[in-house]
């Protein structure tokens, strides 16, 4: 359940022109009131973080959830942040729960973790922020983020518009969205996915995710029954779409994250 990052990259659509909105915006990321004007973080973005050299992408939608992905860094070496996110003026503030990637870990063992990410968002053009976080096994880790806002971000959405069969990258699995937004799958280590996409906000390509695993054996077996939330991006500019999926989980003993980066087929 790796994720291959290079060819959501290089699809990446063109940074679009910075948005000044002229009141306090509607998405509730903002917590101005009267003159006072919020930048929207609402979006897809994309960057590198200068201290661990991996490749950020951040997915915000409306409603303020927020996950930040890291792939290929030193430190952290596939993992999510996530949190809810709060704009006043242009400060970005989220704090967030750190996980390290299903089966792997962070450099000392641990999964988990607590932290912050704080800095500056441009509407619809950049975001510049510091991530401070510490893992349960006591190690810091920090990160200095530059993101770009990606043209793919306002594309409408609906689960008609992203019902399909898509391919998973790394394990195989063939996952099925159904115009009514119900996913299924079956993949390696005998394990059935069941669960659903919808979207609260049709016009950005933002999709919010529920499933659970069962069935799942060997390393796997310890996904069945934990019930998984996150956030999917549809990228139709690539050949062939390709849909990202992040999602985190907890059972009553440990944590999990998981990204997918799946193919259309």
């Amino acid at each position: 359940m790796r994720t291959d990052w290079s060819r959501l990259m290089g699809v990446a659509g063109a940074v679009t022109a910075a948005l000044f909105l002229s009141s306090c915006n509607s998405t509730g990321l903002g917590g101005g009131s009267g003159s006072t004007t919020d930048a929207g973080a609402t979006g897809v973005w994309s960057g590198t973080d200068s201290v661990s050299g991996a490749t950020i992408i951040a997915l915000i939608n409306s409603a303020g959830q927020a996950t930040f992905i890291s792939s290929g860094g030193l430190q952290v070496n596939q993992g999510q942040f996530v949190g809810s996110a709060e704009v006043s003026g242009s400060t970005l503030a989220v704090t967030v729960d750190g996980y390290s990637n299903f089966p792997n870990s962070f450099s000392d063992g641990s999964t988990y973790g607590l932290g912050t990410v704080n800095g500056a968002v441009m509407t619809g053009s950049s975001i510049t922020a510091t991530l401070t976080f510490t893992t349960n096994g006591g190690t810091a880790i920090s990160g200095s983020w530059s993101l770009s806002f990606l043209a793919q971000s306002n594309n409408a959405s609906s689960p008609a518009a992203i019902s399909g069969n898509y391919t998973d990258t790394s394990t195989g699995a063939v996952l099925s969205i159904n115009t009514n937004g119900v996913m299924t799958s079956q993949g390696p280590n005998n394990c059935v996915l069941n669960g659903s996409v919808s979207t609260g906000d049709t016009s950005h390509n933002l999709y919010e995710v529920t499933y659970t695993y069962g069935n799942c054996t060997g390393t796997y077996a310890a996904l069945n029954g934990v019930q998984f939330t996150g956030l999917a991006t549809l990228n139709t500019g690539a050949s062939p779409a390709q849909l990202l999926i992040a999602v985190t989980g907890a059972s009553s003993t440990n944590k999990y994250s998981i990204v997918s980066t799946l193919n259309a087929s």
